[in-house]
């Protein structure tokens, strides 16, 4: 795949100076205050990168610089490619939104609802409805995740290790796992973030009748020329990997701490890192890495409807409806959230089949367009496509918990800030 053309800001209405006050302020504010070990941001518009800055180390202990082509773990950015897979089987027949996930996973056709008690003796009554596959798609499943630490449904994930962080198990045994748990709630009447996208993953393996990381190799990372984009680096590119850390001392990681020093701790060695071998979980949810330019490709498939460098991913309208809010009765994430933690704000923003959606700007307080959309990842990595702007914007670091920092909230302001003209 090409890589796109390199332009000044002032050739497609952005200010070099804002965008050199970006840097500056991820610098002193970040870099040099020891909250994050280093950064990477690029920005592109109307099909020109525009920005593409790298400072820090990628691995603080050895002095390894960010570069150009360091690897990251992307985390939960796998999301959007894996809804992206399993849309891809949607538009060939193969699929439909509406079908119950049980059709596919006949173990899950009696899950209940978790009224009482604790694993393994839970108390359920059964769902309103099934569980459909658009419920996985836009986290309205009644799944959980564990960090969630609001239940005794996610106790019961951190005691079978589901969701984590550092994967344990398999597909098969993830699914067999979640049979035995109950759902938080009755699919459709709340949203969760989840492990939802981990099962797409699963049934894109168990649809396209090949394992699923091989799907997306062939389907997606090959013609897209994303060479740097795996669920394991292997050990030509090891030392490409960045070093993750933790904000939370001594290498613990709380979602849900209000207050942070600016110290980091070491979470996960390059140099010995699980990342540098096949993973026996395949996590669609959360499993990949990937740089900088291989995460442009892909977004600039999608913001271009589809398509780029002549490989088409999806058709416009299969795109337009994955990023467009699905959330019940067109409401917003606060209205029916009961995630204490995920990877978006939620004033104004709705979701979507894999991706946050921006459905008014005025309500998020953050500078931004109606139908942009986005998502993010644990160690603090971020991405977001604005159509309306022709606008890309890709942040990586390695930094967990993501909501340690409002980094994301600031570039968002500052790079719409640097937009130097007016559509309005």
């Amino acid at each position: 795949m090409l890589a796109p053309t390199p332009a000044s800001p002032e050739s497609v209405g952005m200010s070099q100076s804002a965008l050199d006050r970006i840097d500056a302020h991820l610098k002193t504010r970040y870099v040099d205050a020891g909250r994050f070990p280093g950064t990477q941001l690029l920005i592109y518009r109307r099909g020109k990168v525009v920005h593409d800055s790298v400072q820090g180390f990628a691995d603080v202990e050895r002095k390894v610089p960010v570069r150009n082509d360091t690897i990251f773990r992307i985390y939960s950015m796998t999301k959007p490619i894996t809804s992206v897979a399993f849309m891809m089987l949607f538009e060939e027949g193969r699929v439909a939104l509406d079908e119950p996930v049980h059709k596919y996973i006949p173990e899950w056709k009696n899950l209940g609802v978790f009224v009482g008690g604790t694993a393994p003796a839970f108390v359920t009554r059964p769902p309103a409805r099934p569980m459909l596959i658009v419920d996985l798609m836009r986290h309205t499943s009644g799944l959980t995740y564990g960090f969630q630490q609001r239940s005794n449904v996610d106790a019961a994930y951190r005691e079978a290790k589901l969701g984590d962080v550092v994967k344990a198990g398999t597909l098969d045994s993830m699914i067999a796992d979640l049979a035995k748990i109950p759902l938080e709630f009755s699919p459709g009447e709340a949203w969760n973030y989840s492990v939802s996208t981990d099962v797409i993953g699963y049934l894109i393996g168990k649809i396209s009748g090949m394992p699923f990381e091989q799907f997306l190799k062939e389907r997606i990372f090959d013609p897209l020329g994303m060479v740097d984009t795996d669920f394991y680096v292997p050990a030509n590119k090891a030392h490409r990997l960045a070093a993750c850390y933790s904000a939370d001392p001594p290498g613990a990681m709380s979602f849900l701490a209000t207050e942070r020093k600016a110290t980091l701790t070491l979470q996960d060695d390059p140099a010995t890192s699980s990342f540098l071998s096949p993973p026996s979980l395949i996590s669609g949810g959360g499993g990949l890495c990937s740089t900088t330019a291989d995460y442009l490709t892909f977004c600039r498939a999608l913001i271009n409807g589809g398509e780029v460098g002549g490989v088409r991913l999806l058709g416009p309208k299969t795109l337009h409806l994955m990023t467009t809010n699905h959330l019940p009765g067109n409401l917003d994430l606060p209205a029916l959230s009961r995630s204490l933690f995920s990877e978006s704000a939620y004033n104004g923003i709705g979701f979507g089949l894999g991706f946050g959606v921006n459905m008014d700007p005025a309500k998020t307080l953050i500078p931004g367009s109606a139908g942009e959309y986005y998502w993010g990842g644990a160690a603090a990595t971020a991405f977001w496509i604005d159509p309306a702007e022709e606008l890309i914007t890709i942040f990586m670091t390695q930094v967990l918990p993501s909501s340690a920092y409002p980094i994301r909230r600031e570039l968002r302001t500052m790079v719409y800030a640097a937009i130097a003209e007016s559509n309005l």
